[in-house]
């Protein structure tokens, strides 16, 4: 008996030290212990720094994981993803739902960093990571093979990141997990939520609690998204519809492919009603550089402008560049041309080469600054190269087509997804992804509707079988985190709770 008993409490210490052990299993070399520009207490611990995928090649993926400031412990992990392609999830981290928000100080001194009341780790672990290799801090010594990149590149770098990753933060295993992200992360997460599926499939180790993917304001089908932008113009008063009818009977209908010379020159006279005005939120004003001498959008009355601003209190929202695909040009099979280009190709009516309305500085001040890198676990800018919002040293390929037929898997296997669409965005107009989420033929389980917060609407929804949500937002552009906030912490925290919206 005595021996029993010897045995049973041989076993228990082992299993309590091994428990224990995993409890305390994140690496002390990851943790940040305090972040220039901040001078509070941070909430929760902070994790950042590298994951090898290939040691000869020096190939590595740069990660920064905020824990919740709730209960990391049971409440889910979410992997964040920017788009691009080529952009650095630092944009979420810097300008949307991230932990702080960033005020600027003038010159290329620090920025001060305030804590976000609407932060997603208010409720979630958020892992922000710089996807693919070659974009953010993410890098290789090999810049001849593995800045040559695709979708499915993508998408196996990223589900092989999370294997490791999970074998470096094992105590996380067991709390659901979720993909979100938006813009050209409409083509990431379908592909790495397959990765994924085919991974739990084939068994693999360790065993991702997988239950459901986000995506907003994301790109998906090029028919779809490209016939979207001129009757997404019409109704929303950027054209006469006497413009509308012209065009779209120049065009048939087609907008995404235009099947003559003449279609082109329609579609480029209903372009020129677009100049000065922002392109990611028709709402909001439009922010240029010295060197851009083009004037805001004035067709607007300032009212109704006036809808589109976000509760920030720094104006750090005025950097728009390197958020999505740019105007009127849907995601196509073949080669992606990266911003840089478009930047050198880019020819605006005054003779100046850039995109309008943007203003990256403050993210790039502090990501570039040696004691930021330092803090963040970063390597050097010797080593990593210097942080870009959106890089130019990939060439990246779109080699999947169109993600309907990933997204028509994934729903049928049951994993839940939600597709939520600032509503006045149009890079990647709402109406499109409307199309394509009723495309895939679902019963509808609750009628459009409208969801609040504060008493407010605060955009609508319809949702359908297989735990298939479509929402909008209202009044937001193409990065809604950064423009509403707190309608965006609203119905994310109550679609990951599994509440209605």
């Amino acid at each position: 008996m005595i021996k029993v008993m010897n045995s049973i409490y041989l076993f228990l210490s082992i299993y309590l030290s091994f428990t224990n052990f995993l409890a305390q299993s994140a690496p002390e070399n990851a943790i940040i212990s305090s972040l220039p520009g901040f001078s509070g207490i941070i909430p929760s611990k902070h994790y950042a720094g590298y994951v090898t995928l290939d040691v000869d090649h020096g190939k590595k993926l740069f990660y920064y994981y905020v824990l919740s400031e709730r209960d990391p412990s049971k409440d889910p992990v979410v992997l964040w993803l920017n788009g691009g392609p080529g952009c650095s999830s630092f944009d979420g981290f810097v300008f949307e739902h991230g932990p702080f928000k960033f005020e600027k100080t003038g010159g290329k001194r620090m920025p001060k960093l305030h804590l976000n009341p609407y932060a997603w780790n208010k409720i979630s672990n958020m892992i922000f990571l710089d996807s693919p290799v070659g974009v953010g801090m993410s890098y290789s010594n090999n810049t001849r093979t593995d800045y040559i990149t695709s979708d499915t590149i993508t998408a196996s770098d990223s589900h092989k990141f999370l294997l490791e990753w999970f074998k470096i933060y094992p105590e996380y295993l067991s709390n659901p997990f979720f993909i979100a992200g938006e813009s050209f992360a409409g083509i990431y997460i379908p592909t790495l939520c397959d990765q994924v599926i085919k991974g739990l499939d084939a068994d693999d180790k360790p065993t991702l609690n997988f239950k459901g993917y986000i995506i907003g304001n994301g790109v998906c089908d090029e028919v779809f998204d490209g016939n979207a932008f001129v009757p997404f113009a019409r109704g929303m008063g950027l054209i006469s519809e006497e413009i509308f009818q012209d065009v779209n009977k120049e065009c048939k209908g087609i907008f995404y492919r235009p099947p003559s010379l003449k279609c082109e020159m329609k579609l480029d006279f209903v372009d020129q009603h677009f100049d000065g005005l922002n392109i990611y939120n028709i709402l909001s004003k439009c922010f240029h550089d010295k060197s851009m001498i083009r004037h805001e959008n004035t067709k607007l009355p300032m009212s109704f402008r006036k809808l589109g601003e976000t509760d920030t209190p720094f104006p750090v929202r005025t950097r728009m560049f390197g958020r999505a695909w740019p105007f009127k040009a849907p995601v196509k099979p073949g080669y992606v041309t990266s911003w840089p280009e478009l930047l050198n190709n880019t020819v605006l009516l005054n003779n100046t080469r850039g995109v309008p309305c943007q203003d990256r500085s403050v993210a790039k001040i502090w990501l570039n600054k040696k004691e930021v890198r330092k803090a963040i676990h970063a390597d050097p800018i010797s080593e990593a190269g210097e942080w870009e919002p959106c890089t130019g040293r990939l060439r990246y390929h779109h080699n999947t087509g169109s993600m309907i037929k990933y997204h028509t898997k994934i729903i049928a296997r049951g994993y839940r997804a939600l597709i939520f669409s600032g509503d006045h965005d149009l890079c990647v107009p709402y109406t499109g992804t409307e199309a394509w989420v009723q495309s895939l033929g679902y019963k509808v389980i609750e009628e459009w509707r409208s969801w609040k917060v504060d008493g407010q609407v605060a955009g609508y929804l319809r949702a359908y079988e297989n735990n298939l949500t479509f929402l909008t937002v209202k009044g937001s552009g193409h990065t809604v985190p950064e423009y509403k906030p707190k309608e965006a912490l609203a119905f994310y925290s109550r679609w990951l709770e599994g509440n209605k919206i």
